[in-house]
């Protein structure tokens, strides 16, 4: 699994890159299986139709709201490994120069809340709960390019609308719901 430390705005355009050790791909630099993200980082891996947000506790353990990431049920905030994270898919690092909570401090906030099940997606999704872990407020930028601009806002649903139907989620007990035929 590759980490990518770059900009919030290349997230969604920089392709995964597939490197052992440290190298140079598009001018991002991108880190083998080996390296471990600072204590406190904002995570961010690509899906389908968005970005999944969590935040790093060490020990390649990652702290997010699970939300509806992998299921038709909603998940609480919830920690796991760095590979049930990604969901193989690549994971970048989001870098905040000045975030108000740091290391142990966003670390001990993201852990406060492990258990939490009030996800809603528009007012209290994993990238508002990482904002609040490191800068004290809620807020998502995913939510606020989709009010502000329809056309994201009718792209996010189509491509979630067709990951729902073309990949199944994993229902109650573990079994896959039907596909629509």
């Amino acid at each position: 699994m590759n980490i990518t430390y770059q900009p919030a705005s290349t997230i969604e355009q920089q392709p995964a890159a597939h490197c052992t050790a440290a190298c140079m791909v598009n001018d991002v630099t991108v880190y083998g299986f080996d390296d471990e993200p600072a204590l406190g980082a904002h995570l961010v891996t690509q899906r389908r139709g968005y970005a999944h947000h969590g935040i790093y506790v060490g020990d390649g353990k990652i702290v997010h709201y699970a939300g509806y990431a992998g299921s038709a049920h909603r998940g609480p905030v919830a920690e796991v490994t760095l590979e049930q994270f990604a969901a193989g898919h690549a994971i970048a690092v989001l870098p905040h120069p000045l975030p108000k909570f740091a290391g142990a401090e966003a670390v001990r906030r993201a852990r406060s809340r492990l258990g939490e099940n009030s996800y809603r997606l528009l007012t209290n999704n994993c990238e508002h709960f990482c904002a609040w872990c490191l800068f004290g407020e809620s807020r998502s930028e995913q939510v606020h390019a989709c009010l502000t601009h329809p056309r994201a806002a009718l792209r996010a649903l189509v491509c979630l609308a067709s990951a729902f139907v073309s990949q199944g989620f994993r229902g109650k007990g573990g079994q896959i719901a039907a596909r629509a035929a």
